[in-house]
């Protein structure tokens, strides 16, 4: 899992069906100054947040069809570190 966060949102007219109803947001992590990138959010983070972001199979386990192909999920806002 990493702490990320929440540096903007990415708007997709058309996806595949089982992301319907997704909302993605580009996120950047905390710790190792890794690069941005995209995951799903389905909890309703905002942009400025601070969030838990699972990746691999765990993302897809976090999400509403467990086999919805997504590479990473927003899992938590974090309230305080």
């Amino acid at each position: 899992m990493l702490l990320c966060k929440v540096t903007g949102s990415v708007v997709s007219t058309r996806k595949n069906e089982k992301l319907r109803g997704s909302k993605f947001l580009t996120v950047e992590p905390l710790n190792g100054g890794g690069k941005p990138f995209v995951a799903v959010d389905q909890i309703g983070a905002g942009v400025g947040e601070t969030v838990l972001v699972a990746s691999g199979s765990a993302a897809r386990l976090a999400l509403a069809y467990e086999d919805t192909p997504a590479d990473a999920a927003v899992v938590g806002i974090v309230d305080e570190t």
